[in-house]
């Protein structure tokens, strides 16, 4: 694959998650509870639906343009209602973190922006959260000490990423290195990670049982498009892959760094 170079434009850390029934929090039309906010199920459901009827309208137009008939799967968005509660819950919780630091936080990244490597229109509600999903990543990013540099940690982010297809895979820990340079961005990924787990302690954050698998939501920038993806939970220790118990877990992805693949 030609070498191409890798900008973290914005990143995510999952938070600590809990079962419904562990915290005696268990009314099945809640999806999250996050402190006294509370996100339904009929919300995901609602954003989910949005996503899905507009994206299948603007595949349905672009085709009838070119005369062609879409199939059934082409009509179909790749984001699900895990995509959507993750982004709820990460914005939830780093919203309380900004406010803790009194940090101002810019509408600076527009659904527009996003809408044609999102693949998701600009105007669904989806969209518009992840602008101001970054543009709260952007300025968290900047405020966080970076936390220390682990091989797990900056392969678990390199992982995430190799998995869309945009760098090459099966690389070494110490190529993995030398792309990364000084990792500058897995570590402002891993501070941010630490900073929503304990957002999500003091917050006392449940998920519903079927959206337990909180992911995160990052986006990096290849120079010339944006490139989305999942992270695992990732703490300073390095990546947690089993969250099966109720013990808080942590993620991340990262910003403001560069490093070459070939």
């Amino acid at each position: 694959m030609r070498a191409r170079r890798l900008i973290a434009a914005a990143s995510v850390a999952a938070l600590g998650v809990l079962s419904l029934a562990a915290c005696g929090k268990s009314a099945p039309a809640v999806a999250v509870y996050v402190g006294d906010t509370t996100y339904s199920v009929d919300r995901v459901d609602a954003i989910y639906d949005d996503v899905q009827a507009k994206f299948g309208e603007a595949v349905r137009q672009e085709a009838s343009q070119a005369g062609a008939t879409p199939a059934p799967e082409q009509l179909r968005s790749a984001v699900t209602r895990q995509d959507v509660v993750n982004l709820l819950v990460s914005l939830e919780l780093g919203k309380r973190v900004a406010a803790a630091k009194n940090l101002q936080v810019p509408d600076e990244v527009s659904p527009q922006q996003l809408e044609q490597n999102l693949r998701v229109p600009a105007s669904t509600e989806y969209a518009k959260l992840w602008g101001e999903w970054i543009d709260l990543l952007q300025v968290l990013n900047q405020q966080l000490p970076p936390a220390e540099l682990s091989d797990d940690s900056m392969m678990a982010v390199y992982q995430a990423i190799a998995k869309t297809g945009e760098i090459q895979g099966g690389l070494s820990v110490a190529d993995v290195r030398r792309a990364f340079g000084d990792g500058g961005f897995v570590r402002a990924a891993t501070a941010l990670s630490v900073a929503l787990e304990d957002e999500a302690g003091r917050a006392d954050v449940s998920i519903n049982p079927r959206y337990r698998a909180v992911g995160v939501p990052s986006v990096v920038s290849t120079g010339q498009s944006l490139v989305f993806y999942s992270l695992p939970y990732i703490n300073e220790d390095g990546p947690v892959t089993d969250i099966s118990t109720p013990e808080p877990a942590s993620s991340s992805a990262a910003p403001e760094a560069e490093g070459t693949a070939s």
